[in-house]
């Protein structure tokens, strides 16, 4: 699978408010990766897992400042990292928000 066939294939919602025809997969890979397992659904996973394969995924990952829960509970499971291996589960807020919806 080529980059731009990648790309294409994302859901509309996940990259909203860049041009898609601007991202490269390999220099903005922490950004699409964090978007697709923030946002995506499972076809995005799918796609990123073809295009990146799992190890790099886990680390790209690893080194991402801010992961929402969810996200950082799925990768952990599905590549059998434990989760204080991932730097957003170590360098979390010490004060949580006012509010959380």
């Amino acid at each position: 699978m080529t980059a731009k066939e990648c790309i294409q294939g994302f859901s509309n919602y996940i990259f909203w408010d860049v041009d898609r025809n601007t991202i490269d997969l390999k220099v903005n890979a922490p950004y699409v990766v964090q978007r697709v397992l923030e946002y995506g659904q499972f076809e995005d996973w799918k796609l990123i897992l073809n295009y990146y394969g799992l190890k790099q995924i886990v680390d790209v990952s690893k080194q991402l400042r801010t992961l929402e829960p969810r996200a950082l509970s799925f990768i952990s499971t599905v590549s059998g990292t434990p989760i204080n291996q991932f730097r957003c589960y170590t360098t979390r807020q010490s004060i949580p928000e006012h509010c959380v919806f």
